[in-house]
Formats: C-alpha cells, sequence, structure tokens
C-alpha cells in the first residue's frame, strides 16, 4: 500500500522552448523510476511519433494496429496508452485530464512520477488547481511547476523561438478565450514557476544572459531559483533527477497566485476556471441514428455547461466508426475506421462539464438510439 502521494512534475514554456527535450532527456537518463507522461496535444512535437521514437530505450508501442482505446474509466484516448521498456506510461490528452488522472490514479502502484508538459500557450494555474480535486489530491501532489524559457528569444525580446509558429498555435487553439501578448503569456507562466530553465545559454553573450536574468527576476520571488541550461543538461542523470525532488507541492498555494489571465476576466465577464467543479460522465449506447445523435448532442451543448464532449458512434449500415468531437457548442465528426470483425458496435460519449446530470444526458442521447430486432 503507497501511503506517499505521487509527485508530480509540470513543464511549461512556449513551442520552441525545450520543454519536450527536457522530457526525452529524463525519461533517457532516469532509470529505475517508472514514469507516467502526459502531453498536452497542442505540444510541440507529438509524443507518440516524436518523443517515444526519440527514447533510447527502445520503447515499444501497445499493439501493431494505432487503433485508439478505451480506458477502464470511460476516457476515449486517440493516441492510445504506451508502455516503454523502462515502464513509462505515455498518454496525450485534450481537455481530458481528469479521466487520465483518475487512470493513473487507479495504477498509482505502478507509478513513481507523473511528468506533464504543458501546450506552449497553456498557464500552468487551471491544471494544478486541478490537483486540487478530492480524488486527485489524496494520492498525488505537485513537486514543482518548471518553466522552460528560450534564452536567445527572451533576450532578443521576441520571448518564442519562432513567433509565427506560437501565433499559428494561438489561432488553433480554440481554448483561448482572450488574446494575451507574449509577454504576458511568459509573465503568467513566470508567475507560477517554482523553478526556472533558461535553455541555450551557450548561444548567450554575457550582456544577453544579464538581460534575461534581470527580466526573469523581476517576475519570480527570490525563493524561485533560475537555471541557465544548454545541451549538457540532456545527459547530466544527476540534475534531471534533482529536477525530480522539489517538493514544491505547488497545489496548495496555486489559489494565491496573480496573474495576467485572472486580471483579463475580473475586469471582464466572469470566466471560471476552477477545474475543482468539473464534472465527467460516460454515456454508453448501441447503435445510434447518425443525424439524430447530433442534433440532441447539439442542443445539449446549448442548454448545459458542458466543455468537451468525445466519443465514437456506431452507425446502422455503416462499416465504419464515426468519431465524435464537440468543444463549446462546435460538433464535429468523422468516420475513422472499420469496426473489427468481433467489436460491439456500440456508442460511446465521455462528457466533461460543470453540474452535469448525467442520468439526463443519457436519457436525452437515448431518444437518437435504434431498437434493434430479435
Amino acid at each position: 500500500m503507497r501511503l506517499n502521494k505521487i509527485p508530480a512534475t509540470v513543464v511549461t514554456g512556449f513551442l520552441g522552448s525545450g520543454k519536450t527535450t527536457l522530457l526525452a532527456s529524463i525519461l533517457r537518463q532516469v532509470t529505475g523510476k517508472r514514469i507516467a507522461v502526459i502531453v498536452n496535444e497542442f505540444g510541440e512535437q507529438d509524443i507518440d511519433s516524436s518523443l517515444l521514437r526519440g527514447c533510447a530505450l527502445g520503447c515499444e508501442e501497445g499493439g501493431e494496429d494505432e487503433r485508439p482505446v478505451e480506458g477502464e474509466d470511460g476516457g476515449f484516448y486517440e493516441n492510445g496508452i504506451y508502455e516503454l521498456a523502462n515502464g513509462c506510461i505515455c498518454c496525450t490528452v485534450e481537455e481530458e485530464f481528469l479521466p487520465v488522472m483518475k487512470k493513473l490514479v487507479a495504477r498509482r502502484d505502478d507509478i513513481d512520477h507523473i511528468l506533464i508538459e504543458t501546450s506552449g500557450l497553456a498557464l500552468p494555474k487551471p491544471l494544478v488547481q486541478a490537483f486540487n480535486w478530492p480524488e486527485v489530491r489524496q494520492h498525488c501532489t505537485v513537486d514543482a511547476i518548471i518553466t522552460v524559457v528560450d534564452g536567445p528569444a527572451v533576450a532578443a525580446g521576441r520571448y518564442a523561438s519562432d513567433v509565427d509558429k506560437v501565433e499559428a498555435q494561438r489561432r488553433a487553439d480554440d481554448s483561448l478565450d482572450h488574446d494575451p501578448s507574449l509577454r504576458e503569456l511568459l509573465d503568467d507562466q513566470l508567475s507560477a514557476a517554482d523553478l526556472v530553465l533558461v535553455s541555450k545559454t551557450d548561444l548567450l553573450e554575457p550582456a544577453d544572459k544579464a538581460r534575461v536574468e534581470a527580466l526573469v527576476a523581476q517576475r519570480v520571488p527570490e525563493s524561485v531559483k533560475t537555471l541557465f541550461i544548454d545541451q549538457t543538461l540532456a545527459t547530466d542523470t544527476t540534475q534531471l533527477e534533482a529536477l525530480m525532488g522539489i517538493g514544491a507541492a505547488s497545489e496548495e498555494n496555486i489559489d494565491r497566485i496573480e496573474n495576467h489571465h485572472d486580471r483579463h476576466h475580473a475586469e471582464g465577464a466572469h470566466h471560471d476556471h476552477a477545474h475543482d467543479h468539473f464534472d465527467s460522465c460516460v454515456i454508453r449506447l448501441g447503435e445510434v441514428d447518425g443525424d439524430a445523435l447530433a442534433d440532441r448532442l447539439q442542443q445539449l451543448l446549448k442548454t448545459h455547461e458542458i466543455y468537451r464532449a468525445k466519443g465514437f458512434a456506431a452507425i446502422p449500415g455503416k462499416p465504419m466508426r464515426r468519431v465524435i468531437q464537440a468543444v463549446g457548442e462546435r460538433l464535429d465528426g468523422y468516420f475513422d475506421r472499420l469496426w473489427g470483425q468481433d467489436e460491439p458496435r456500440r456508442t460511446q460519449l465521455v462528457i466533461i462539464g460543470k453540474a452535469l446530470d448525467s442520468e439526463a444526458l443519457h436519457a436525452a442521447l437515448a431518444s437518437a438510439e435504434i431498437a434493434t430486432t430479435t
């Protein structure tokens, strides 16, 4: 029986700052630990195509096909769950953070540490607040929030190594509810940091390094250390292991942090990022009328506080499974693959929102179900 909480390290920073490189280095060099890895889908590299292929441990994927895997908690993971040679579990997630954390909590006796790489535009505060969910805080704690800063980009006043790519990422991210500057985003990522890593320092002249050091010092308290790192960190096992034992318990003080994002909403419309109020439920049905299901779900998106709905549907007469995705009031669908010969044809949706009535949601969507004849 595990008495201690599983420590989680949250790594944040802009696209191109070096977050994924840091995670890959930890996976290669830190042996003897069973590490779970969660990577946001807007990350700079796709975890299953880049991080896993680059793992020096000879990572093996969970199966020969690439079909989505259904978790025991009803979660629907497009990129699957991967078992690595050193015991790592890698998941790619969007807004399904709570279902993924529940799955990891269920496997807590098999996990020594959790690494989380956020999107380049994500703020760590809402994510860390999620560790105060009762189901999570009982078993997990945030060991540290590490903010990775691109040294040359900050020294040049660009803040990101490739501003055009970051802007493209911003346009692709429907979850952004206002348009902060890169300076504001960097400020907010630094405001939550327990440790700041300035990358690519081998490319910095002494004056540039001093400029970056001064900028960071203005935004973090003296207790937050700043480390200037270069490519040698990738092979320095001692330093990499030290990054995973800070013991900050960041979730305990996360609500006290003030940032630009919170002020935007305090001055404008009410916007609640209190993730401890999120609910999730799983709706399971048989074959459904595709148009009717879309219509019922569209109505629910308008009348209920649903943040995310995702899953798949079995449509009579269609040999392929239909994927359903909804964010806000936008609903999309597409056929992704053939049903397996012995695979049950069924419909399943994971819904995440606030104050959800799972029975009412099930009843509304069940009206799209097609009765089977015997």
